[in-house]
């Protein structure tokens, strides 16, 4: 919702200043200008990303629309669920578990938490450090490097279309000078004609300048930062994931497990200790 916000307040700043300062709404309607701008830029696009990253950066582009799911509610649910898992494993001991990670969507304790059952991402994550645990493959302590691995491919699979989309927003002030350098040839045709056809041509080859800068700054340029934010959100939290599943297999208390991740968390996201001791103080009492 936001991001609609400031692509309006964008859009109507520069608008009410052209307008109030004498200029017509109608000269900047310029759709060939657009053509090849836009066209320029998509086509690049295609050549420096493959189809997954294309993909990716769809999806990403969604996301920004909606923000991040990784808030303080879905931190306190995520904790919770962690807390649950680790003291049923205090009681009866890793195999007690092997039927939870298995099939996480079918499981009593999971389906407690339905956000983070509905995320499948973390469901996996989780599912892959606990399952080497259960089955004996790795230790407590040995866990950490291959969530690390994990990690950072993860990492990497994110900033790929952030990438890209900032070399499209770098291109487009190019790409308004390509569009306007080509009016400006389409005017040396007309130069022998009305001074107003001439005007006309060389407005429409700066309004392409303008729109190249326009887009680049105001729009593709503050696209790719809200996707790069959300992408450290989401890193943030797979990385506080990491944290407090190493914590239990390396030997801490449930419950100082989960304090360690939940320090490590910024103010904005991070669940109060009196919050954290409720609920799980709730599902000490079965509640």
């Amino acid at each position: 919702m936001f991001v609609i916000i400031g692509f309006v307040v964008v859009t109507g700043c520069v608008l009410a200043g052209f307008v109030l300062s004498g200029g017509q709404i109608m000269a900047l309607w310029q759709p060939y200008e657009v053509l090849v701008i836009g066209g320029a830029s998509f086509g690049a696009l295609i050549v420096m990303a493959p189809t997954s990253v294309l993909i990716d950066l769809m999806k990403g582009i969604m996301q920004t629309m909606k923000g991040s799911p990784y808030e303080r509610p879905a931190y306190e649910e995520t904790f919770s669920a962690l807390y649950e898992l680790f003291r049923v494993a205090r009681k009866d001991g890793m195999l007690a578990l092997e039927s939870h990670i298995a099939d996480p969507h079918s499981s009593a304790i999971f389906s407690k938490y339905p956000k983070l059952a509905a995320d499948h991402h973390a469901t996996d994550f989780i599912k892959g450090a606990f399952g080497p645990i259960i089955d004996g493959s790795v230790k407590g302590e040995e866990i950490g490097p291959l969530l690390e691995i994990e990690l950072k491919a993860m990492e990497d699979q994110h900033h790929a279309p952030v990438v890209a989309l900032t070399k499209t927003a770098d291109g487009l002030p190019g790409f308004g000078i390509v569009a306007a350098v080509l009016g400006i040839v389409v005017t040396m045709a007309h130069i022998d004609g009305p001074v107003e056809e001439i005007g006309h041509h060389v407005g429409a080859a700066l309004v392409g300048t303008m729109l190249g800068i326009l887009l680049s700054y105001g729009f593709f340029a503050p696209l790719a930062g809200k996707m790069e934010v959300l992408g450290h959100s989401e890193s943030a939290y797979f990385r506080t994931l990491s944290t407090v599943m190493q914590g239990f297999f390396g030997g801490m208390q449930p419950k100082m497990a989960i304090e360690t991740g939940r320090r490590g968390l910024c103010r904005d996201v991070r669940p109060d200790a009196e919050t954290m001791e409720k609920l799980m103080k709730a599902i000490d009492t079965g509640g």
